[in-house]
């Protein structure tokens, strides 16, 4: 169980890790809005295998946050996107 506890956590870590590489790299601002999109679902993913690994639902409030707040800057993202690309 430790192990698979372990490998769970590397691949968090590997993810987010290159998640963040993007955000800092990416060329445009829709490749960092996708990367910021992919780290909010990795730590919404970590914070879900952390309530399972340790039966407890604590950080439940915490998630459903971390998605509202995703969806509202996915969504502020793209309307920006549009109007940038409107005004050509």
């Amino acid at each position: 169980m430790t192990v698979l506890i372990v490998v769970i956590y590397a691949a968090f870590s590997i993810a987010a890790l290159l998640t963040l590489w993007r955000i800092i790299i990416g060329p445009s601002i829709l490749d960092r809005a996708v990367a910021s999109d992919v780290l909010l679902t990795l730590v919404m993913c970590a914070l879900g295998a952390d309530m399972v690994i340790h039966h407890h639902t604590r950080t439940l409030p915490v998630l459903l946050i971390i998605a509202a707040v995703g969806v509202f800057g996915s969504i502020a993202i793209a309307r920006f996107v549009a109007r940038k690309d409107g005004a050509r």
